[in-house]
């Protein structure tokens, strides 16, 4: 099960986040304006946070086989049409539908492994599962800016579908992911509830705000560093490729690692020390820095990124009521603060980069300090026979 819905949720985000350091080339290909084309993330990330709010209670009703294959196929189908996108408003609408389409697989594959992996050993398959969401995150980056002169920007997306599509296959054929027995499916009076007991709890309020601002300052930074590095640096698409290469790549290689270290120590340093590693590369990226140093800062950013959202996830599998609509509120706060990233970071770009930058990282800076006291109590917990779990 763990390596086909990792491998579905690498091309996931190789999709979502191929278009951040494509912005300036489709500047030119669209022949519209930077504001407008910069719609095109949020225009994914805001309905896709929005559609997880209905994904989780459907995996409740029809199971989370179902709703993934539903989801996985919908991805496929508006992935490749988005291809079909004329002019830059034709490309925002697919991007718009494929954000709702897609949004049921990787929240819902989140959700089926905490059903069936203990919560002692989940930080290790969520940090397989975040390391290939980092992973996707990198490639998206990097495939997306290096690829685009030689196959266009209708080829990336024909490739990013072709191959979903070879994965359900596989996936179906295999039977990899389970056909669990469904729960009991509530009521949309008693869904409504659900997330209110969920926000009712301390845990959960807390742990959704720090999903939230996590996403606001990461998606702020990241999805603005194509151009930074035209502005700064003057490259091109190739040399953006190359620039962005290392963001993801810590989560690819230590996010099981990462989740072994919460289950055997606890989440109570992780998070706020991952918050705080964001802060400190928003800070250094406002600073003149050379393109090695910047290149540094931005494998770094993402190791922030990797030290607190696989975690948080973590917690939020362990909160009380029903574990898929716990996961989909989760994953609307997650991805509507990508798209609230982008936005405002876009609207403190009228002050410059140097200024943007120093917002976020001293408003991500003060969020760890805040984090110290509210995550102390998320200890490792012991298993059934008094032991501290070693896996």
């Amino acid at each position: 099960m763990l390596p086909i819905l990792c491998a579905i949720a690498f091309l996931v985000l190789v999709q979502a986040f191929m278009i951040a350091p494509l912005i300036p080339r489709l500047v030119d290909v669209f022949r519209a304006d930077v504001a407008w084309v910069g719609l095109a993330v949020p225009a994914y990330l805001l309905p896709y946070g929005v559609a997880t709010l209905a994904w989780g209670p459907l995996s409740d009703r029809f199971g989370r086989r179902t709703v993934i294959l539903v989801s996985l196929t919908l991805f496929i189908a508006l992935t490749a049409a988005t291809a079909l996108a004329s002019g830059v408003t034709g490309f925002v609408l697919w991007r718009i539908a494929t954000g709702i389409g897609a949004s049921g697989v990787v929240p819902i594959s989140l959700t089926l492994i905490g059903d069936v992996v203990p919560f002692q050993k989940r930080g290790q398959a969520l940090g397989w599962l975040f390391g290939a969401i980092a992973g996707g995150t990198a490639v998206g980056a990097t495939v997306g800016a290096l690829m685009e002169p030689v196959v266009g920007w209708q080829g990336l997306f024909l490739a990013v579908a072709a191959l979903a599509a070879l994965l359900g296959i596989v996936a179906v054929a295999i039977g990899a992911i389970p056909r669990l027995p469904k729960p009991a499916a509530p009521q949309w009076a008693a869904i409504v509830r659900g997330y209110g007991s969920l926000l009712s709890l301390r845990r959960g309020r807390r742990t959704y705000s720090y999903v939230l601002i996590n996403a606001v300052v990461q998606s702020g930074v990241y999805t603005w560093l194509g151009l930074y590095l035209r502005q700064r640096f003057g490259l091109g698409e190739v040399g953006i490729g190359l620039a962005l290469l290392g963001y993801g790549i810590p989560g690819l290689l230590f996010g099981p690692t990462i989740g072994r270290l919460a289950d055997r120590h606890g989440r109570s340093m992780i998070i706020p020390a991952g918050i705080a590693l964001t802060a400190v590369c928003a800070l250094l990226l406002a600073a003149p820095l050379t393109l090695l140093v910047v290149q540094l800062a931005i494998v770094t950013l993402s190791l922030g990124y990797d030290l607190t959202q696989p975690l948080l996830a973590g917690i939020v599998t362990d909160l009380p009521g029903n574990r898929g609509q716990a996961t989909g509120l989760m994953a609307f706060t997650l991805f509507t603060g990508f798209g609230v990233g982008s936005l405002l970071f876009q609207v403190a770009l009228t002050w410059g980069f140097t200024a943007a930058l120093i917002v976020f990282g001293c408003a991500a800076l003060v969020a760890a300090g805040v984090a110290v006291p509210l995550f102390r109590t998320e200890l490792p917990r012991p298993d059934l026979l008094g032991r501290t779990p070693t896996a």
